[in-house]
């Protein structure tokens, strides 16, 4: 036999023996399982770790709520597990028994990230890192990691590890008693986003609280207060409701053109609920209506608001089998319990496209209110309004308005644009002459795609069913109340 494959065989026999020996831990284990060993008081490798999973949008509550359990045992070490990217292939358990042969994590310093905590504030969280503290008298060990779909995270989480799995489990209740009373959502104004990896991996937007006056809602007399009524003031009298036996959660649905002010006056709904938390949907992200409405029970009270529902009336993309994503939304919003101080707000432009699924699917919305073109009058102010600060006459006010019968909120705000732009261009101060060319250029039948994309049609002879708009076929006039709905 060739002497040094002899010397290799005789290697290999003793490194089985101090394999199978246990010896080789304390040359060959790493940091992490010496110092979860010494902290517990058993060897770490024999405990079983307790998983709890985290939505990425509660990962900021969960790492301040970690900081305070750890900081009220008064002895609290935070650590960083090294080991490169295998690291965030491997669960804690994993690492914990291939520890005793490789060592492959030793301790490091923690890894941090900033995630949102309202509109212009920020937390640096713990992304990956080991708390050692005690809990109820007893040594607790918790990995925080956060939500990493790269490495095949679509959640967050927390892995406990404790002498005996009691005192995880108890360590867990208390962490979950206190998530469910506490969250910087809440209050708050949100709007859920898709996330590269899908809408599991997404998290939260912030927005600050709007500003809006009454006076800035140019709508019928009454139907501002009517709308508000209902999405806000009807919680006003939860103990009536709640003695007589009637449902508290409530659903709103803003319909008419584009441009006439459906956003603008959900803005103000907004800007009027202080201290309720808003979760705003739209586009994709209706495809998270399941994961909103559980997040509105628990952070009530609540609104709810999607915008263009008519856009997912049919779109099969997202559900799962024949039904469309807006049953999946109206069944998410029939879903609530009876007493869940909740509000939907729903917009559309084809109320049509909506009329079939609610009327497959009634009861969830009980409130229709149609936002209709502006008249005469509500012109007059909308152009008083967006041309605050400019020195229109009176005349030349009411003229424009006059002059642009069938045109949108959306369209009034164009129009003083575009005087304010020509006076620009010449070079001079904003004056009357200057409003009557914009009615003019704007209303000239060459402006008719421009006075659709703005929402009007007046005058135009242009017509584009996209925008729903009446007239176009199945589309029901002025004053429709939909199924089953009380009229305006």
């Amino acid at each position: 036999m060739d002497e040094n494959l002899g010397k290799f065989i005789d290697d290999f026999a003793q490194l089985v023996q101090l394999a199978q020996s246990g010896q080789h831990r304390v040359q060959a284990g790493t940091q992490l399982l010496t110092t979860l060993t010494e902290h517990l008081g058993v060897p770490a490798e024999t405990l079983s770790v307790v998983v709890e999973e985290i939505p990425p949008h509660r990962f900021v509550d969960a790492d301040i709520l970690m900081a305070e359990l750890a900081a009220e045992s008064g002895d609290v070490r935070l650590v960083g597990i090294g080991g490169g990217d295998q690291r965030h292939h491997q669960s804690l358990s994993d690492m914990l028994q291939q520890s005793q042969f490789f060592p492959q994590f030793p301790l490091s310093q923690p890894d941090y990230k900033n995630l949102a905590v309202g509109p212009d504030d920020q937390r640096q969280v713990v992304a990956m890192g080991l708390w050692l503290f005690g809990h109820g008298g007893r040594p607790v060990a918790v990995c925080q990691r956060d939500a990493n779909p790269r490495f095949g995270r679509q959640t967050a989480s927390l892995e406990v590890l404790a002498g005996d799995t009691g005192s995880a489990a108890e360590f867990l209740s208390e962490f979950r008693r206190r998530m469910q009373h506490r969250s910087v959502l809440k209050g708050q104004i949100i709007s859920l986003v898709m996330g590269e990896y899908g809408p599991s991996a997404a998290g939260v937007t912030f927005h600050a609280r709007p500003s809006l006056a009454a006076s800035e809602v140019i709508l019928p007399e009454g139907l501002l207060q009517k709308v508000s009524g209902h999405a806000l003031g009807i919680a006003e009298h939860r103990e009536s409701l709640s003695h007589y036996g009637q449902h508290l959660k409530r659903g709103i649905l803003l319909y008419g053109k584009p441009g006439t002010g459906k956003t603008h006056t959900v803005r103000y709904l907004l800007s009027q609920s202080a201290g309720t938390t808003a979760i705003l949907l739209s586009g994709g992200s209706l495809a998270r209506i399941s994961e909103a409405a559980t997040m509105a029970r628990a952070l009530q009270p609540s609104i709810v608001v999607l915008e263009d529902c008519d856009l997912i009336a049919e779109d099969r993309s997202f559900g799962h089998g024949p039904q469309p994503l807006l049953f999946e939304v109206l069944d998410a919003m029939d879903g609530l319990d009876r007493d869940a101080d909740v509000a939907f707000v729903l917009t559309t432009n084809r109320v049509d496209m909506l009329e079939r699924a609610l009327a497959q699917r009634p009861g969830r919305v009980d409130l229709a209110v149609e936002i209709p073109l502006p008249a005469l009058r509500e012109r007059i102010s909308l152009v008083k309004l967006y041309a605050r600060g400019i020195p229109f006459s009176s005349g030349a006010v009411e003229g424009a308005a006059s002059r642009t019968e069938g045109t949108t909120a959306s369209f009034a705000r164009e129009l003083v644009r575009r005087a304010v732009v020509a006076a620009a261009l010449e070079g001079v101060s904003v004056d009357d002459r200057h409003l009557s060319t914009a009615v003019d250029v704007l209303m000239d039948d060459g402006e008719a795609l421009t006075r659709s994309l703005l929402g009007s049609g007046a005058g135009a002879g242009f017509e584009n069913p996209g925008f729903g708009g009446f007239g176009a076929p199945g589309f029901p006039g002025p004053g429709f109340p939909g199924p089953g709905f009380p009229p305006v």
